[in-house]
């Protein structure tokens, strides 16, 4: 017993850690953390000038340190800032591409409706002469009118036209019958009369048509732009979970307090955080995709024989026709008028406009659409590619966070920073979304408890696709002011710099830090632990020694 003993001794003598070994050797210097800590703006006031015991810390591995509590925190708020950071520049970096189409496809429509009106009145002028210019304004109205619609504002597309063929009937009336006394009362009774009438033939009918499609394609189309740049802009402003900062701060940071500061975090592991940390955002994907797609199928709508340049730019051809169609038959519109309105006193001035317009004869009103249609056919072609590259933006930003981060090269799964220590990462990634991330081992989420924010956006990508849907069966819809959360709260709506925010708050557990896996190659959390075993021999050989006394 006593050589059994004795050689049990000896072993653990061999066996446990000499005095210049990593676990109890005098603490490596901190020097290096300490020249990172200074250059990221903090004072090194307390920081340790060599390793310590890193019982205290509440998010990085515990084994020797060189970072305090009080680093540990303000490292986890530097963490939260720049991952907060990224996602804003991200964000706008998209918000960039979806301005610049907008800006690009409302100047080029209005250019259009310009020029449309422009025409207008100068054919109309030479054409019609007298006849149009007393009653200019109902044309200036209806373009006023038009603009309006476009710009979103509550008007009735379809009253808007109604409205100006019932005005243009009474004035041309009015104008061809200035030989008899007309009241407002009896204009209003002809002015009633045009559905059975039809003293335009079918013009109001294919312009109301062709015009409200375009019109209603047109106004979707750029409010879709607009309420997809508000969604990245709210989303992309979304503070990081406390869960997600102190993943972060593991991945990013921890490496320095433990001395490793050239360990590039796993790939897979890179992954699974960021996957966790935005596992709401990727949850706008299949509804970010369904607005996309829908989009680019209104856009395609806008080039071509029935596309914004041919409908608009014919507004004045249409509207010429049928003023000419209505004086070629004017006898016979004159004749069932008075038949359902009354007879007339004659006694008024002598008929002008009608008459010189007649004996001119028919002038036909065009615009050239020259380089146009061109340019149309590329405003849609360009729009219709960054459409289709911001589809997949959600659920490829973390890819796109991970990718200058992450350890490359021969050999980088083995040498790479896993959380833990410089070896391979063994879970697996998490697939996309919120209800993918219940066994997320690195960003612990409540799977139950999504954020509301987000929600609501997703809410908004919804009506809007809603919309533009109906756009593309020419359905006029009610735009209601989507640029504000559903419940008011405002989110996201203060400048970056200006947004008030308490400090970090990290969750203090009395439970310990739970990690998903235990690899061969991870360091201990304290040189004690290396030495277990033989405390445990030692004490049970002097505890045989004694008892044998």
């Amino acid at each position: 017993m006593d050589s059994f003993i004795i050689a049990a001794l000896a072993v653990c003598s061999l066996t446990a850690p000499a005095y210049g070994d990593k676990g109890t050797s005098k603490a490596r210097s901190c020097s290096d953390i300490r020249q990172f800590y200074s250059g990221k703006g903090f004072s090194l006031d307390g920081v340790p000038q060599s390793e310590i015991s890193g019982e205290h810390l509440r998010i990085c591995p515990q084994g020797y340190t060189c970072c305090t509590s009080d680093m540990e925190d303000k490292l986890a708020i530097l963490s939260r800032r720049e991952m907060e950071g990224l996602l804003k520049e991200a964000g706008r970096s998209l918000q960039t591409s979806l301005t610049g189409q907008y800006k690009a496809f409302d100047g080029y429509f209005l250019e259009v409706l310009n020029r449309s009106a422009i025409s207008l009145q100068e054919t109309f002028t030479t054409t019609f002469g007298l006849l149009y210019s007393q009653n200019s304004q109902v044309f200036t109205d209806l373009y006023t009118d038009l603009r309006h619609y476009y710009r979103g504002s509550n008007v009735n597309l379809e009253e808007v036209l109604n409205e100006f063929w019932a005005r243009l009937l009474e004035k041309l009336f009015y104008q061809a019958n200035k030989q008899y006394f007309i009241g407002e009362d009896y204009l209003e009774c002809v002015s009633k009369q045009i559905e059975t009438l039809r003293p335009f033939g079918d013009t109001p009918r294919a312009m109301k048509m062709a015009v409200t499609r375009t019109f209603v394609a047109a106004r979707s189309f750029v409010q879709g732009l607009v309420v997809s740049g508000e969604v990245v802009r709210k989303v992309s402003q979304v503070p990081q979970s406390p869960e997600c900062t102190r993943a972060m701060m593991r991945m990013t940071y921890c490496p320095h307090c433990r001395g490793m500061a050239s360990a590039r975090p796993c790939a897979n592991y890179c992954s699974n955080v960021m996957k966790g940390c935005l596992a709401n955002q990727a949850d706008l994907n299949t509804e970010w995709r369904h607005l996309a797609e829908t989009m680019i199928q209104v856009a395609d709508r806008f080039d071509g024989p029935s596309g914004v340049d041919s409908v608009v730019l014919s507004i004045p051809y249409r509207i010429s026709e049928a003023m000419f169609t209505m004086m070629e038959n004017l006898v016979t519109i004159n004749t069932k008028l008075f038949q359902s309105c009354g007879a007339l006193r004659e006694g008024g001035t002598s008929s002008t406009g009608v008459d010189d317009t007649m004996k001119r004869g028919k002038v036909t009103v065009e615009d050239k659409l020259g380089s146009s249609s061109n340019k149309m056919g590329k405003l849609v072609s360009d729009v219709t590619m960054r459409l289709r590259d911001m589809q997949p933006y959600w659920v490829s930003l973390p890819g796109v966070l991970c990718s200058d981060r992450v350890a490359t090269g021969t050999g980088a799964e083995d040498k790479c920073w896993n959380g833990m220590n410089r070896a391979r990462y063994l879970p697996e990634v998490m697939g996309d979304g919120l209800a993918s991330q219940i066994n997320n081992p690195e960003v612990e989420i409540d799977i139950t408890k999504p954020d509301m924010t987000i929600r609501q956006q997703i809410m908004q990508l919804k009506i809007m696709t809603h919309r533009l849907k109906n756009a593309l069966n020419g359905q006029d819809v009610d735009f209601q002011d989507t640029s504000d959360d559903v419940s008011g709260s405002g989110s996201g709506m203060c400048a970056d710099d200006m947004c008030s925010r308490g400090p970090l708050i990290v969750p203090v557990t009395t439970r310990p830090i739970r990690y998903p896996y235990l690899p061969e190659n991870r360091e201990s959390k304290s040189s004690a632990s290396h030495n277990l075993p033989c405390i445990t021999i030692y004490l049970l050989s002097l505890l045989i020694l004694l008892l044998r006394r």
